[in-house]
């Protein structure tokens, strides 16, 4: 089994994941703003509303801030304060985007191990 063929063994759970978990609920400027977001948080690098926005590589300004909406409405992400400063809001992933993630992560081994 050569690497070609275990990532595209993995795209076909993924994509079969994607529609279970997503149900077209979720387009991919939304997708990559949570993927983004994951990341940073993993890191340890939380990212605020106003760094998101600046992210000119996924939207523009005014699309991230919709699909950041949209996003915790759908319950992807939650947005939080840090001490006493309120004015500035940090976006983790939720429990759910969690869960989802883990997911993703159960499908890279099964698809190594197949």
């Amino acid at each position: 089994m050569n690497s070609k063929d275990i990532y595209v063994r993995f795209l076909t759970l993924f994509q079969s994941l994607q529609a279970k978990e997503m149900e077209g609920k979720m387009d991919t400027t939304a997708e990559k703003l949570l993927e983004t977001i994951t990341v940073h948080y993993g890191q340890e690098q939380t990212l605020t509303v106003t760094e998101c926005m600046e992210l000119s590589a996924i939207a523009s300004p005014a699309t991230i801030h919709r699909k950041l909406d949209e996003l915790r409405i759908q319950g992807w992400i939650e947005f939080v304060y840090e001490g006493e400063n309120r004015r500035t809001k940090y976006l983790i992933p939720s429990s759910k985007a969690n869960k989802y993630f883990d997911k993703i992560s159960k499908l890279m081994t099964k698809a190594v191990t197949l």
